[in-house]
């Protein structure tokens, strides 16, 4: 099943404690895992988190702001969300209240959104409901939205478009299987994730 997201870090440190205090801590039982690596972060990353805002959204974006993230621009235009970059540029987005991925949780992390290309459409969403074992609970034209069940708090969306595949993915997926040996995989889309025992 899904149990975390593996994050590449050039100071683990930093980054764990900035997580720790973007999620409070509350991340759906989630394991955020960061291991170090003396690569910069070179474009758009394929897979990202959401954070939910809250009814004072405008004050937790402030709050981000101050513990060390940024504002970027990554081309999403007026949106209903604010997008936002880690302290190492990992984007991720704040969602304001309204927003379907933050309908069961109004602070923390509420979603994982993995980049999936037309092409991967039904490919990729039920290889991660095999892997995950997660279930699809929404599926739309902009993507589809898996939960381990449906009052989890936190969702795993897949959407197009895929941002171009040049490097291997800075942040990835971790999933335990006590039957398939431990390592780093590729999913439907090329996409790394991990295997854990």
């Amino acid at each position: 099943m899904l149990t975390g997201i593996v994050v590449d870090a050039l100071d683990v440190a930093r980054m764990d404690r900035f997580w720790q205090d973007a999620t409070r801590s509350r991340t759906g039982g989630l394991r955020l895992r960061f291991v170090p690596t003396a690569k910069p972060k070179a474009g758009k990353n394929r897979l990202h988190l959401d954070l939910a805002g809250g009814p004072d959204w405008e004050a937790e974006v402030a709050r981000l702001l101050t513990l060390g993230a940024t504002r970027v621009d990554i081309g999403q235009g007026d949106v209903p969300w604010d997008v936002l970059a880690d302290p190492e540029g990992n984007e991720f987005c704040v969602l304001r209240p309204g927003h379907p991925g933050v309908l069961l949780a109004d602070t923390g992390l509420v979603a994982i959104c993995l980049d999936m290309a037309e092409e991967d459409r039904h490919a990729q969403p039920s290889f991660w409901e095999s892997q995950a074992a997660w279930h699809t609970v929404e599926s739309h034209d902009w993507g589809v939205r898996l939960r381990p069940k449906p009052t989890s708090t936190v969702s795993l969306v897949m959407g197009p478009p895929a941002a171009p595949k040049t490097v291997r993915n800075r942040l990835r997926l971790e999933v335990t299987h006590r039957d398939r040996q431990p390592g780093e995989f590729l999913d439907a889309g090329g996409n790394e994730f991990h295997v854990t025992h």
